[in-house]
């Protein structure tokens, strides 16, 4: 996750999201991430810096590579209309009895 706010943004990476604040933001992240798509963020560094979000100040965009964003969007779009679900691990079963 790059979220340096001197780094600089990738040209070949396309805003696909904003997100109100970094917990939103990370959790955007890691969810993309884990699904196979890198991202980059661009914002205001004032609700990294005070933690808060304030009629869209400390808003940042998540940014995806160009030739992936078709792919986030609708990644976005089924969990924002609940159709993606966490299975269950062997590991996490319980025992049968």
């Amino acid at each position: 996750m790059t979220q340096d706010p001197a780094h600089k943004v990738n040209p070949d990476y396309v805003p696909v999201t904003t997100a109100q604040g970094q917990m939103e933001t990370d959790q955007i992240q890691s969810f993309l991430e884990s699904n196979g798509i890198p991202t980059q963020t661009k914002g205001e560094a004032f609700g990294k810096v005070y933690g808060l979000v304030v009629d869209g100040l400390g808003a940042v965009d998540v940014l995806v590579p160009r030739e992936q964003a078709a792919a986030a969007l609708e990644l976005l779009e089924r969990a924002d209309h609940g159709e993606l679900k966490i299975e269950e691990s062997a590991d996490e079963t319980e025992p049968e009895a």
